[in-house]
């Protein structure tokens, strides 16, 4: 990796990012009284996905970057979730963003074991 290198140029950090664009999309038309409710934990968790895969991508050593994108993969579980509630509460259709997360959490289980057999 170059010292110049950006976490952006990763695919998994891209589809990441995409995700929670779309999480943002999806959850303006969330009912007013779930604000501060499933909307926060919803935005919350997916955004975390990319910010700990940003983080990890820095760090040094395999076990911190594994760390990192293990919490990016736990955040990405609970998001997941949110919008299956979301789904089931008929608030939204939110297949499509459940395939992306499913997309991403391949990619991050494969990165890390790259990682891991470096």
């Amino acid at each position: 990796m170059s010292e110049n290198a950006s976490v952006e140029h990763l695919e998994v950090w891209q589809f990441a990012h995409a995700f929670v664009l779309g999480v943002y999309r999806v959850s303006r038309e969330f009912p007013r009284e779930e604000v501060f409710g499933l909307t926060s934990q919803l935005r919350r968790a997916s955004v975390s996905v990319p910010a700990n895969i940003t983080e990890g991508y820095r760090k040094l050593g395999a076990a911190d970057k594994v760390r990192y994108y293990n919490i990016a993969q736990a955040s990405l579980d609970e998001a997941a979730y949110h919008l299956r509630l979301a789904h089931d509460l008929a608030y939204a259709d939110t297949q499509e963003l459940r395939q992306q997360a499913d997309r991403i959490a391949r990619m991050l289980t494969s990165y890390i074991r790259r990682i891991r057999e470096q």
